[in-house]
């Protein structure tokens, strides 16, 4: 028999309803952030108090209004006042920039700038502002060298200096607060790309380095509250929480971005280009002369999680602005299995090896970011990236032991 058109279509919608599973209905987040718990208290945590904010455009809410115009908004809290890090609050400025003091068009609010600011005068800017607690919340991405972990603890200098109490609304780190992995820095090589001997990565949240801050290295702590996340476990990667990614910084674009960085931003320490210019930012490697035997070398250390493409780009900005370059792509495929700083380190050791263009900058920017020479030196002398990561394991163990006293989830 010979169905028409209208009986198959029929016919082929009544089948689809039989084998289809239904969505299911939509569950109640049981994830909250830190500004989400302090708004369920009635702003407990500020009562009675004038209140400046540190933050920039990861400080939303999860349907992407900014804290900043919902508290300015809301008549339980009085907020008066801004502060705004590298890139600025509003998020207009690149890297190594900020916003300057302006008063914020869409709340009238004063803003002062922070960025490169520390000790005595961060603290003048403080009193200047005539706030009585200063809040902090922004999204970090868990690397020593993302500068809004020195801006935390910066503020907290500051604040205690200036007689203020200080507020962190805690956010998860994005790639998991499973384990602190990587080098720890040397005193000596103390930047605003690491203040303090930590590991280059934490494995914490920013509530968990302020305690660790508070305790560990302020000369004097300052008076700290922390208002916790509730319903995240540290295994969990940032897109269990059912939040919105918002870029912390121009190059920081995705999650995905951030799962790498703790590795891979290495080699603003050389001369290769770590995909600034591009929209692949430090997950695209490269510089003129390289060709695919880079891929093949570090992609026959079948190191875990983790493949490497051959990759020719063009970055608009940065290191070899406007002109083709040869590289790799990394492609992360088991992000529970992989190991960034390892891999940032094999990435080093095979370049130097397969491309003899190959060349650390000129001030040593690399000891800055690993936080001494041991890294620099093991690969010129001719390390594997076996004995290279063996090198720091004896002072990540003692880190590891005092950070996990200030651990606030498990």
């Amino acid at each position: 028999m010979r169905l028409s058109r209208r009986a198959l279509l029929a016919a082929t919608t009544a089948a689809a309803s039989l084998t289809s599973t239904p969505p299911a209905a939509a569950k109640p987040h049981r994830f909250r952030t830190g500004f989400e718990n302090l708004t369920a208290s009635g702003y407990a945590q500020l009562s009675g108090q004038r209140t400046g904010i540190v933050t920039n455009p990861t400080g939303i809410t999860r349907d992407v209004r900014h804290i900043v115009d919902v508290m300015h908004a809301d008549p339980r809290v009085n907020l008066t006042a801004v502060f705004g890090p590298e890139h600025g609050f509003r998020g207009t400025a690149q890297a190594g920039g900020s916003e300057g003091r302006y008063d914020d068009p869409a709340t009238g609010l004063p803003v002062y700038d922070t960025y490169l600011k520390s000790g005595r005068p961060l603290a003048d800017v403080f009193t200047a502002s005539g706030v009585d607690t200063v809040v902090f919340d922004i999204q970090d991405v868990g690397a020593r060298f993302y500068t809004y972990i020195w801006t935390l603890y910066d503020c907290m200098e500051a604040a205690q200096l200036a007689g203020k109490r200080f507020v962190v609304l805690d956010r998860p780190n994005p790639v998991t607060g499973r384990a602190a992995q990587g080098p720890v820095l040397h005193k000596e090589f103390a930047t605003f790309v690491g203040r303090q001997p930590i590991s280059q990565a934490h494995g914490m949240t920013v509530a968990e380095l302020a305690g660790l801050f508070n305790r560990e290295f302020l000369t004097t702590p300052v008076s700290l509250e922390t208002v916790r996340m509730t319903g995240w476990k540290r295994s969990e990667f940032y897109d269990t929480t059912a939040l919105p990614w918002v870029p912390p910084s121009p190059n920081m674009p995705t999650a995905d971005t951030a799962l790498v960085y703790s590795g891979t931003c290495l080699f603003e320490g050389t001369n290769l280009s770590e995909g600034r210019g591009t929209t692949r930012p430090f997950e695209l490697l490269g510089a003129e002369g390289i060709d695919g035997r880079w891929a093949a070398a570090v992609d026959e250390l079948a190191l875990p999680g983790v493949h490497f493409r051959e990759a020719y780009f063009a970055p608009t900005f940065s290191k070899f602005q406007g002109r083709t370059i040869g590289g790799v792509q990394i492609h992360v495929h088991d992000r529970a299995a992989y190991d960034p700083v390892r891999t940032g380190i094999a990435l080093l050791v095979t370049a130097k090896r397969v491309w003899s263009g190959f060349a650390w900058r000129s001030d040593n920017w690399i000891d800055k970011l690993t936080g001494s020479t041991q890294v620099r030196t093991a690969i010129d002398a001719g390390a594997g990236t076996d004995e290279v990561v063996n090198g720091w394991q004896e002072e990540l163990a003692a880190f590891r032991a005092v950070r996990r006293e200030y651990l606030l989830y498990r």
